[in-house]
């Protein structure tokens, strides 16, 4: 049996497929030098998303409140051509206060240095509710007796008195100090380190 020797139209036909090769390579090794730094390497790397923290800022923004049950008494007292007509109110009410995010807040995400930081707004009271009134003392003067416009002015000054009441009590703080708990709770995760700072003032951690 003879043995076919090879022609040179085979050794250029090899030679086009060795260079289709090497240009393949090439090509492959051009496209991972330009794929991005901050791609991860492995299908299973986890990357924390601008998106997923503001989502979950909202989240809490939402869930997070504050409230508390104060009872108060305010005194009402107006004078007329020296006649005075005065109520003594005993009032119950509920405050609750809360982070408002329409007042700004700011997520920063450091992925080299695995680090989030969060700025929230203040807390603020968001709501007071009368639960219960009662006159206990009410004397109208001489020639000044009470009129709708005294009834207005008690239930705003039973209002304002609770709100202060409340923010005596702590309620604005502690809805603070939730607000950043749950925050870093849900954000600390994947070896992420979470930074979560109120604008303006500092967060007194709750007594243990």
């Amino acid at each position: 049996m003879s043995e076919q020797l090879p022609t040179p139209r085979d050794g250029d036909r090899l030679w086009k497929i060795v260079a289709i090769a090497a240009l393949a390579l090439l090509g492959v090794v051009a496209w991972r030098g330009r794929r991005p730094a901050d791609e991860p390497e492995e299908r299973g790397a986890t990357r924390v998303s601008q998106q997923l923290v503001v989502e979950k800022v909202q989240a809490v923004a939402k869930l997070v409140s504050s409230e508390t049950t104060v009872r108060d008494v305010v005194v009402y007292e107006n004078s007329w051509m020296n006649s005075t007509k005065r109520s003594l109110v005993v009032v119950t009410g509920k405050v609750s206060a809360g982070v408002d995010l329409s007042e700004g807040s700011e997520v920063r995400i450091d992925s080299v240095a695995h680090r989030i930081s969060v700025t929230l707004p203040p807390a603020r009271v968001l709501g007071v509710e009368v639960l219960s009134l009662r006159t206990y003392d009410e004397r109208a003067g001489l020639w000044n007796p009470f009129r709708p416009a005294d009834r207005d002015l008690i239930q705003q000054r039973v209002r304002e008195q609770l709100m202060r009441a409340g923010q005596d009590l702590g309620v604005v703080e502690h809805a603070n100090r939730s607000a950043v708990a749950l925050l870093q709770a849900l954000l600390a995760t994947d070896g992420y380190a979470v930074d979560v700072t109120v604008r303006g003032r500092p967060v007194v951690p709750a007594a243990r």
